[in-house]
């Protein structure tokens, strides 16, 4: 094969030097538009994983990386006076020069053409190298290549909020340290690391505002040199700070949608950039080179478009799961001012685990130390607010006692509300209802949800969703209600909501959100605004009026009433996922013209209306929770205002709890998924309102969950899912944990728990020290010390 390579970056050249290794007979060639000796940035960072990629890859390499490190194993927090150390990281950073011109160095030993001040633009490529049977474009952040062919790549690119500056600095820096700096116009972040002796890098981050309060310029590097040196005087100890084309930046967010067009192929930040907070986007171009030429190897005689699919294959998940971390820590970055009330080591851990890669088990991990201090901290802080005292029992936040109004759960575990199809058509639960609510109960878990049950026959989902509107549904529920209270401590919460738009639609099994298939069963809808689910499929629902408003209070009215008879403990009102009340939320689904339309204040009148009516017939002692989608996944849709002024207009009117959710608003939505991934939402309102929160969203183990408590994102965690499969998932993660707190186990299973706590606990004991064998190797090498004392 021919391949052209245009962009002599690190990407580009390690693809080159282990196509050429493995394939000493192809022709391969670079064309970089600087000259072998420029360098722009100043540091680049890998992790030990990566080296020990590395080291497999290309061990001569290796070995000249590994000699011009320097390596660090400690994340230093500076915040307000106080320096936090959370060790076990394993990083090394190296001179971008040095790693460029090893790797220069390497492709001429394998014989690879190297042509450098060679600017070329993307409308010669095919008649310059008409003969290449492949183009890898390797041409960076500002790539031509991937502007220039921008239908073939599909890129989509999104501007961040905060202004950034690369900068470098002679201060020597024993460890990778957070710099966190409070000014009169706002927090600023130095992520700083040093990666030779005498040198270190130096980024300086903070909101567009603090930018613009200190009149910065973008390509005035003079003046950011000297108002930076002034307000980090402290931090540099004397030292000032270096340029090399530091202008300021706003972070592009990149991601090529293809990935090759016709014989070119496209890598590292040209295809897809990651912010610089969770590593180097040298980092990913790498390991993309890596997947590159494990794809030509394995299928370069298949031609190049089955390279390129393989290439896709083998890298699309890995790549775009990197960058949803760094899109995440980016955001935290973001908002970081939303932080800076906490406590010096609940700040830490949320700094550890912005990116949701990092929880609280994988520190354990990494840093017990840390954990251990972060979890004192917590249960002070905890027992100053309630005067609960867990300081010697130590049963991680998810096991500690949680209070709303009169009523206290055990813990902080929520099972969420989930679907069950299983009602007869009239709405009459059945004996799987039955089985399914009081198997769940004894599971352990502090509260539990009933799947959303309907106030009117009309309010229903599906044929198969309950309902709370007669006398025979309400000792239905009664029945399920008492053999709860009877038997376990769990306390139940009862959903109350109204389909809308989305009702009159088949079993989730069958064809979900899609009319009932058969014609004369539908029912007829209503909505905020006359707008199908489907265009030409739904049924077009009746804009609701005032008189189909106050049947629809009357029916919740009674409902709540009913509820509050057969003993719930709590109740939740459904004001999420584009159903009835959540049509009136969202401006795609609310276009009315009304006071009950237009501005959130109007928006939120009518759903306002209907939990006020129910807060009055629901006694005072109980709570009341109010579930919300605090994201449509569509432009145009709720932002993160609206959804903190539904917050507080719903905790004005008496609500205990917001249940944050996101989506199912609209059928065109483009989630972002991944684990936790709603977890934000939560996090945003809790950090602005101060109101309690209830966090959902593919949340599946402890760790994840004393995460989430542990960085105030949430103050119960909903598990749903987990829940349906092990319905002891809480009782496993007290036991795995060792929780010595008492968790209320039956009396029937007593038996058990001994054994329980005895193989659980060893279990996870077992794989803790199966981990910490399986870790990535520690690459630091004899020279550490002299690059830590430098």
């Amino acid at each position: 094969m021919k391949i052209t390579v245009i962009g002599g970056g690190p990407g580009g050249m390690y693809f080159a030097l282990l196509t050429k290794k493995a394939q000493p007979d192809w022709d391969i060639e670079i064309y970089e538009q600087n000259k072998c000796d420029d360098t722009f940035g100043f540091g680049v960072v890998f992790s030990d994983d990566t080296l020990d990629e590395f080291l497999s890859r290309d061990p001569e390499s290796y070995e000249r990386i590994r000699d011009d490190f320097a390596y660090w194993d400690d994340i230093v927090i500076s915040y307000k006076g106080e320096k936090i150390r959370c060790s076990g990281n394993g990083f090394c950073g190296t001179s971008r020069v040095s790693l460029l011109n090893l790797l220069q160095g390497r492709c001429q030993e394998l014989g690879i053409k190297m042509h450098f001040e060679a600017r070329i633009d993307p409308s010669e490529y095919e008649t310059r190298f008409a003969d290449s049977d492949m183009i890898l474009a390797s041409d960076g952040i500002a790539s031509a290549t991937r502007e220039y062919f921008k239908e073939g790549f599909n890129p989509t690119t999104e501007i961040k909020s905060n202004r950034f500056v690369w900068m470098g600095s002679s201060r020597p820096l024993k460890d990778f340290t957070y710099f966190f700096k409070e000014t009169e116009h706002g927090l600023i972040c130095a992520h700083t690391y040093q990666y030779e002796p005498g040198m270190s890098t130096w980024i300086f981050e903070m909101s567009d505002e603090c930018w613009q309060g200190f009149e910065f310029e973008e390509q005035n590097e003079e003046d950011s040199r000297a108002k930076l040196e002034a307000i980090f005087a402290e931090e540099l100890e004397g030292h000032g700070l270096i340029l090399n084309r530091s202008w300021w930046r706003q972070f592009p967010r990149i991601f090529c949608n293809n990935w090759y067009h016709k014989n070119i192929t496209i890598l590292g930040d040209a295809k897809a950039s990651a912010h610089y907070s969770i590593g180097s986007g040298t980092k990913l171009a790498m390991e993309c080179a890596i997947g590159l030429h494990d794809a030509v190897m394995e299928k370069h005689q298949e031609g190049v478009e089955a390279c390129f699919k393989r290439y896709d294959e083998l890298r699309r998940t890995p790549a775009q799961i990197v960058q949803h971390n760094a899109d995440v820590s980016l955001a935290w970055f973001e908002h970081m001012d939303r932080s800076w009330d906490m406590d010096p080591m609940q700040f830490a851990m949320v700094v550890m685990c912005r990116a949701k890669s990092v929880t609280y088990d994988n520190l354990i991990l990494r840093d017990e130390r840390f954990v251990k201090a972060a979890d004192t901290e917590w249960y002070q802080r905890y027992y100053e607010e309630t005067g609960v005292d867990v300081r010697d029992s130590r049963p991680t936040p998810m096991f500690t006692p949680y209070k709303l109004r009169e009523l206290e759960l055990r813990n902080r575990v929520v099972m969420s509300p989930m679907a069950q199809y299983s009602a007869d058509k009239d709405g009459n639960l059945t004996e799987w209802h039955h089985i399914h609510y009081s198997s769940r109960a004894t599971g352990g878990m502090g509260l539990m949800y009933t799947e959303m049950t309907c106030p009117s026959s009309d309010a229903r989902i599906t044929e198969g969703c309950p309902g709370m509107w007669t006398d025979e549904h309400e000792a239905q529920w009664k029945r399920i209600v008492d053999f709860v209270h009877d038997n376990t401590e769990t306390k139940i919460c009862m959903q109350l909501g109204h389909a809308g738009r989305k009702g009159s639609t088949q079993l989730g099994w069958e064809k979900m959100d899609m009319p009932i298939a058969n014609n004369d069963a539908n029912w007829p809808l209503v909505s905020a605004s006359p707008l199908p689910y489907f265009d030409d499929v739904s049924q077009v629902p009746a804009e609701l009026d005032r008189a189909g408003m106050d049947r629809i209070v009357t029916d919740f009215v009674q409902a709540a009433a009913r509820a509050d008879r057969a003993g719930f403990d709590m109740l939740e009102l459904h004001c999420a996922h584009g159903y009835l009340l959540a049509s009136f939320l969202s401006p795609l689904t609310n276009q009315r013209s009304d006071e009950y339309g237009g501005s959130v204040e109007n928006r939120v009148r009518f759903p306002l209306e209907v939990f006020s009516a129910i807060r009055d017939v629901w006694p005072a002692n109980k709570p009341m929770s109010v579930r919300i989608s605090a994201c449509d996944w569509v432009e145009g849709g709720i932002t993160e205002e609206d959804t903190v002024a539904i917050a507080k207009a719903f905790s004005a009117a008496g609500c205990d709890l917001i249940d944050v959710s996101a989506g199912q608003t609209v059928a065109d939505q483009k989630p972002t998924y991944g684990r936790m991934f709603q977890v934000q939402f939560s996090e945003a309102i809790r950090n602005l309102t101060g109101l309690a929160t209830m966090a959902v969203g593919n949340i599946t183990d402890g760790g994840q969950v004393n995460t989430i408590l542990h960085t105030r994102r949430a103050d119960l965690v909903a598990i749903g899912r987990p829940h349906l499969w092990n319905p002891y998932f809480t009782r496993h993660e007290a036991a795995r944990y060792g929780v010595t707190v008492d968790q209320g186990w039956e009396k029937q299973y007593l038996s058990g728990q001994a054994q329980a706590y005895s193989v659980q606990t060893k279990a996870r004991e077992q794989q803790l020290e199966l981990q910490r064998k399986a870790k990535p190797k520690r690459h630091a090498t004899d020279r550490t010390d002299e690059f830590r004392h430098s």
